[in-house]
């Protein structure tokens, strides 16, 4: 069972998908939380199962089961932008996504070509 369905069980059909225990170990309450966080009119919950975080995942689901009022949400997940010097720097020193963002702002555009022809591979394109 992926997390999404227990959003869909939260946000949607209220029907209790938390029946066994391998059910309830299935339930991330990470992802449950990000997608909720999304809406104003849940994020605040979201925000309380976040400092409640030690609770049992089936006390996390039945608390936002219950308390979410029924309604389709959908928003789209914000996914990392990497451009391609982003992604020159990070493959020429081994950096992290982070580390090369810093690092890109004081490498000049000559120094960012000569990188480029050092990882050239050849080949077309």
């Amino acid at each position: 069972m992926s997390p999404f369905d227990f959003v869909n069980s939260i946000n949607q059909t209220k029907k209790n998908l938390m029946v066994d225990d391998l059910s309830e170990k299935s339930y991330n309450a990470y992802i449950v939380n990000k997608s909720l966080s999304y809406f104003s009119d849940t994020v605040l919950l979201a925000n309380e199962m976040n400092r409640y975080s030690h609770l049992d995942n089936r006390l996390q689901y039945d608390f936002l089961k219950q308390i979410v009022r029924k309604r389709k949400r959908f928003s789209k997940w914000d996914k990392l932008n990497i451009t391609d010097d982003l992604q020159t720097i990070k493959d020429y020193y081994g950096y992290s996504t982070s580390k090369a963002r810093d690092v890109l702002s004081i490498i000049s555009k000559e120094q960012m070509n000569q990188m480029r022809k050092y990882l050239n591979r050849g080949g077309k394109g």
